[in-house]
């Protein structure tokens, strides 16, 4: 396995030594322009043999390459045990595997990826959480396709839109508050009517918690101000991805 370099978030929880986690800033890969450097995303009009240089320099840090999802903001979960080695897995906005050495990876620019482990370590998920997705229940569906009880389950959130930039209408709110009443307090009402100011990581620690998940780390950047390091589309609309991976590495105690 390659070298990480100092352009890679490694996470900081609890997590058994054996399971392994990283995530991409925008540094790091060949792509130019609005692209530049590191983006892994094929449908964002970057140039497709950048894109694939970026996906090999991302694999040599890996065990194996991962399979790349066609993220669609929904709910679906992956097994990655259930489907062999391909260019693509189909649609589905998280993936979850109890195998060795087989990274779970989703791409992101502003939408909340969240990657879960269990305490033994016997088990990986990764998540993209965008508004839609996480109202509807991505996270909770994770927590179900995976084997371990919820309250054996940590979870780590990774870089997003911060609770300053995001801003949403009314029907977001009134969605997220339909499902949990708790949600009011992660919505700041903004000056203009209808508008408000939503903390994406507050409502995942709300669902997660909802799901039984306690244990619960990450969540203190922001996607869309920290220019100089994340991709934004929020920001920028034509930009890149970033990626969130987690994988179960050999244990070898």
């Amino acid at each position: 396995m390659g070298q990480q370099g100092s352009h890679l978030i490694v996470p900081a929880w609890p997590a058994p030594a054996h399971i392994k986690a990283l995530i991409t800033t925008r540094h790091g890969g060949v792509s130019t322009g609005p692209y530049g450097s590191f983006n892994f995303g094929m449908h964002v009009g970057d140039d497709a043999a950048a894109v694939m240089e970026n996906r090999r320099r991302l694999t040599a840090m890996l065990p194996r390459a991962p399979v790349w999802l066609q993220q669609v903001h929904g709910t679906r979960v992956l097994r990655a045990d259930d489907w062999a080695q391909s260019a693509s897995a189909g649609e589905a906005d998280a993936v979850q595997t109890a195998a060795v050495d087989r990274p779970c990876a989703v791409m992101m620019a502003d939408c909340l990826p969240v990657l879960f482990c269990d305490q033994a370590g016997t088990e990986v998920a990764a998540a993209h959480a965008g508004w839609r997705g996480l109202c509807a229940g991505v996270l909770e569906n994770t927590v179900a396709a995976m084997s371990a009880k919820p309250e054996l389950l940590m979870a780590y959130l990774g870089p997003a839109i911060g609770p300053a930039e995001f801003e949403v209408g009314r029907e977001v709110r009134d969605a997220f508050m339909a499902v949990e009443e708790r949600a009011a307090a992660a919505f700041t009402p903004r000056a203009t009517a209808g508008k408000y100011y939503a903390d994406i990581y507050a409502l995942a620690r709300q669902r997660l918690e909802r799901a039984g998940v306690t244990q619960i780390y990450g969540g203190n950047y922001c996607t869309v101000t920290e220019a100089a390091r994340f991709f934004s589309y929020r920001r920028d609309v034509t930009t890149g991805r970033m990626a969130a991976l987690i994988w179960r590495g050999p244990n070898e105690s």
